[in-house]
């Protein structure tokens, strides 16, 4: 019971980051490294558990290889270019699991066991070096600690390793990230920008007021007749000596042309 209810959480658990990320095209806080291995160690899923004849933890492990990848894919596309190091470790650590698996089922499950900490931490580490993580969807990690936790209680019913730990590691990692791209942090990003535009606001009727010659000192009002000089119909009226003055030069600007 336990696989298939994991299998019906992971089955759509990339599709509100995907979607997220094509609406908004924002990649703030997520790892391209992260998304890469995800479908890298579930494909290695796949082969551990059709070994294992967990037939049902096919659905979510295939999944999550394909959508996962494309993640990925799409990171790789949109986000910044992906550093080398990254792409030897992908490489590296695909190369390990490929081999592992060829060799025999139980040296798979033994790296495997670590695989999702090497997977999840360029997530975890990522989200907590961005500022503003506003890329991370909450949908694809509340879905992700949802199957961790049935492959938590699945592995320990059937003294399982891997899955063991492979549970454990998901659901402290999902409450990390759930915690950072938590609401309030959202809150507080938006009033951030509140205040920003509010700023700028006012610093635009500013502009607009000066433009309109609400500051009322002799310069102020001047200098608008001076940059319009050829207009037919003048801006303001001088009254004060230094607005006399500025506006003679005005008028004679004009009769030299």
């Amino acid at each position: 019971m336990l696989p298939v209810l994991a299998a019906g959480f992971a089955v759509p658990q990339f599709l509100p980051q995907i979607l997220k990320l094509r609406r908004t095209h924002d990649t703030a806080g997520l790892s391209t490294p992260w998304a890469l291995l995800t479908g890298v160690n579930n494909t290695a899923w796949f082969g551990y558990f059709a070994a294992s004849h967990y037939w049902f933890a096919l659905i979510p492990s295939s999944s999550a290889a394909l959508l996962g990848g494309s993640l990925g894919i799409m990171l790789m596309r949109r986000g910044p270019r992906l550093a080398s190091r990254s792409r030897v470790l992908v490489g590296a650590w695909s190369l390990v699991l490929a081999v592992a698996g060829a060799i025999d089922r139980r040296l798979l499950g033994v790296l495997l066991t670590g695989a999702f900490l090497v997977q999840v931490l360029p997530a975890v580490t990522t989200a907590y070096r961005t500022h503003h993580p506003t890329g991370i969807a909450r949908g694809t990690w509340r879905l992700i600690l949802a199957e961790v936790s049935c492959w938590a209680v699945f592995g320990a019913a059937n003294h399982d390793g891997p899955l063991i730990v492979l549970g454990t590691t998901g659901i402290v990692s999902a409450l990390l990230m759930l915690h950072r791209a938590g609401p309030e942090n959202a809150a507080a990003l938006r009033a951030r920008r509140h205040d920003v535009l509010g700023t700028d606001s006012v610093g635009g009727g500013s502009r607009r007021l000066y433009s309109s010659h609400a500051a009322c000192g002799p310069v102020e009002t001047a200098m608008p007749m001076i940059r319009g000089y050829g207009s037919p119909r003048p801006r303001a009226v001088a009254h004060g000596p230094l607005d006399r003055a500025l506006h003679a030069a005005g008028r004679q600007i004009t009769d030299d042309e």
